[in-house]
């Protein structure tokens, strides 16, 4: 299984690949580290296309809304899940981001352990379409 973590926030993407790391240590997972940089991979990669996308919102340059805008134009990841990732708990950011075709959003976890039982529930398909609050 192929992952893209779009965040910008260098740490977050070294406990997100840890906690996948332990999660299954068979799953790649490539970082983009903001919303331009995600795209440029994903068109230049043409071979790559993830099983899962991770959107963080709150970048530099391209915000995660942007970028979730753009990436739903691109033919090759139109059935992708795109999983909004966030420190966000706004409503109007779950509900906005899902009505741009977010299928989930998950706010982040605070500890490590609790980022592995969440992904570990996700990949098992344990989620919902809605707001998975932490």
């Amino acid at each position: 299984m192929k992952c893209f973590l779009i965040d910008d926030d260098e740490d977050d993407r070294e406990i997100f690949l840890s906690a996948l790391n332990r999660v299954n240590p068979d799953y790649d997972c490539l970082t983009a580290v903001h919303g331009e940089d995600a795209l440029r991979v994903l068109k230049e990669q043409s071979e790559f296309i993830p099983d899962f996308i991770f959107l963080d919102l709150n970048m530099p340059l391209m915000d995660g809304r942007a970028c979730l805008k753009e990436l739903k134009k691109l033919p090759k990841i139109l059935n992708v899940p795109i999983v909004i990732f966030t420190t966000s708990s706004y409503q109007k950011d779950v509900e906005d981001t899902l009505e741009l075709g977010a299928s989930n959003y998950f706010v982040k976890p605070t500890s490590f352990n609790h980022l592995v039982a969440t992904l570990t529930s996700y990949f098992e398909g344990n989620n919902s379409n809605y707001l998975i609050k932490l």
